[in-house]
């Protein structure tokens, strides 16, 4: 439980138990998307969406997923600016991770998620989505997105 936990994602590899997925979170300042692998971890399936209360309270509604899907990792997007520079929104990604790294073993792993959201809007664009239901939706395909960006690097790397 500390902020070594936070690592990059060449080291997660070595650390991963076969038959464990991996938890993707789209960290925004109203709510946290939430996605989760398949076991073989080829695959980002949408989960569900926190709404943010409280750090303890959110951390507690993570520890119950992370409990009931035998999570081995989480990956967390990192909002870059499109030059790659860091804004306020990761430095508040990044202070949010550090509080995750002292509540739990788990390895965390940032990935770029420059654009994800826009990609998801505009596949529920194309969907004909209506607003209100890519509202209830948009967090966890955002945070879907993140996940098989990493997962593909993954199976890039392997």
């Amino acid at each position: 439980m500390v902020a070594d936990s936070i690592i990059a994602i060449e080291q997660l590899p070595g650390l991963l138990k076969s038959g464990r997925r991996l938890l993707g979170l789209d960290v925004g300042s109203k709510t946290i998307g939430m996605a989760m692998s398949d076991v073989t971890r080829a695959i980002a399936t949408p989960l569900d969406t926190i709404r943010r209360k409280k750090f303890t309270q959110d951390m507690n509604s993570l520890k119950e997923i992370i409990d009931s899907h035998d999570i081995a990792a989480i990956v967390i997007g990192l909002p870059l600016n499109m030059d790659g520079s860091e804004g306020p929104r990761a430095q508040a990604t990044r202070a949010f991770a550090r509080n995750v790294a002292g509540h739990t073993d788990l390895p965390l792993v940032f990935w770029d998620e420059r654009l994800s959201t826009a990609a998801v809007e505009r596949t529920l664009l194309e969907a004909d989505t209506s607003r209100k239901r890519r509202g209830q939706v948009i967090d966890k395909m955002a945070a879907a997105y993140i996940l098989q960006g990493a997962l593909d690097r993954l199976a890039n790397m392997a």
